[in-house]
């Protein structure tokens, strides 16, 4: 028995080099991006700002609950430097910036509006508009106040009036200004970091995610009814097959019917010749072999899932560890670009996608860690009091891919698509073939 499942293994493995178009390169064009997409950067609030008031993230920070114990410090900064950052966003031509509006720092204790906080928020706002970009608005990227907290956060129905408080506050004083909506970020992602950092158990979760499915549907009406036109959605954390299904179960397939547009965020793929995704529950993030295809595999799926909906891929990026060089060389330039070619693969395919963001515009305190970095302005948190701001590779690579409308003619992207991906079984019987423009 074991014999043959050896001698089939081995058949199931040379089955690809032997089907025709495997490996072969395909020539068919890639249309450049269509006319007014949304090139972005993001950021969110408690990973940049610094000075982080009470809320369910800064206990977990000062109580030692996250897996990594990086001081908080002052972040980044962005509550200081947002101008700048932005100006650098400009400098690239980035046409759209996302940010996230801290509930706790608007809302420090029950219907007690902090005015500095507001007037912070407006001068964010002003600044991207002021650089002719549109403004992308977070209204929870995983954290809230420390007073909700005490009231069981988002287990108890109650929160959800008051999210809708805090919600109309934000859109009545930014509506009109041509701003993409998201509700919430990642909320599958939002409750596990919840139970992972003890703030929630296992028996709690499906309270939390009913809550949020009903703060987002009357969320939805609300952002419409106050800010008639604007685009709104909630970005979803793109997992391999079967755990995208059970999280999908539990929120995105149950506010389908209020969203403008489908986000997703993609950072990792997994594929039998790629498994290396198992270092992120280890928060090694930077040990995972990126799998630039994915991005592919993710519209192609949603646009499946969703075809009355256009795509924005809301978050992409890669990690570093503290800023060397990855180990198998690959750069930021050449994953930003393999992803960009993949994303206009899909497009080519009849994939509507209206925008992409880069995660995100200078490094940042990735939930208890400065390790992993993600910036295309590389930061030094913990050692450079100056949080100086240092360019890496891909920010000439994303200038010219936003004033080129994607990647060159002729680009071939530096990996190669895996194999047997699991968000495609049809790649078991040969990998999506690579193609460049003729000429």
């Amino acid at each position: 028995m074991a014999i043959r499942w050896r001698a089939a293994a081995v058949l199931l493995l040379l089955v690809p080099l032997a089907l025709p178009g495997a490996v072969a390169q395909a020539a068919v064009p890639i249309p450049p991006v269509p006319a007014g997409f949304h090139w972005g950067v993001a950021t969110a609030g408690f990973q940049t700002e610094g000075g982080a008031p009470d809320s369910n993230w800064r206990r977990y920070v000062d109580g030692g609950a996250t897996t990594v114990h990086d001081p908080y410090a002052n972040a980044v900064d962005f509550r200081h430097r947002y101008a700048a950052d932005i100006a650098l966003a400009k400098d690239m031509g980035v046409n759209t910036f996302r940010i996230s509006v801290e509930w706790p720092r608007i809302e420090p204790r029950p219907g007690e509006i902090d005015q500095s906080a507001l007037a912070l928020y407006d001068g964010m706002v002003r600044e991207i508009e002021a650089a002719g970009m549109t403004p992308m608005i977070t209204l929870t990227h995983f954290t809230h106040p420390g007073w909700i907290v005490d009231r069981g956060g988002w287990t108890n129905a109650s929160t959800v009036d008051s999210w809708l408080n805090f919600a109309n506050l934000v859109v009545q004083r930014y509506a009109g200004k041509g701003a993409l909506w998201i509700t919430f970020n990642e909320a599958t992602i939002y409750r596990s970091f919840e139970e992972r950092n003890g703030g929630l158990n296992f028996f709690q979760s499906e309270a939390m995610m009913r809550n949020l499915v009903t703060a987002h549907r009357r969320g939805y009406d609300l952002i419409h009814q106050l800010d008639p036109g604007a685009k709104v959605s909630s970005n979803v954390a793109v997992k391999p097959p079967p755990l995208q299904w059970f999280d999908d179960a539990s929120f995105v397939d149950k506010v389908r019917d209020k969203l403008d547009f489908a986000g997703i965020d993609y950072y990792y793929g997994a594929s039998l010749d790629n498994l290396s995704a198992i270092h992120g529950a280890t928060d090694e993030f930077w040990k995972i072999d990126l799998q630039p295809d994915g991005i592919y595999h993710a519209l192609k799926t949603y646009h499946k899932k969703f075809p009355e909906l256009p795509m924005y891929v809301v978050e992409n990026g890669m990690p570093t560890d503290n800023g060397k060089p990855r180990a198998d060389g690959y750069s930021r330039a050449d994953h930003l670009r393999d992803h960009i070619y993949w994303m206009q693969r899909a497009i080519a395919e009849g994939v509507e996608v209206i925008g992409y963001n880069y995660w995100s515009i200078t490094d940042n305190y990735e939930w208890g860690s400065y390790r992993p970095r993600f910036g295309l302005y590389t930061v030094d948190a913990l050692t450079d009091p100056a949080l100086t701001r240092r360019p890496t590779d891909a920010v000439p690579a994303y200038r010219q891919l936003i004033s080129g409308a994607g990647v060159p003619t002729g680009y071939l992207p530096k990996r190669r698509p895996a194999w047997c991906v699991f968000a495609d079984l049809s790649t078991c019987f040969g990998p999506v073939p690579l193609s460049a423009q003729p000429g």
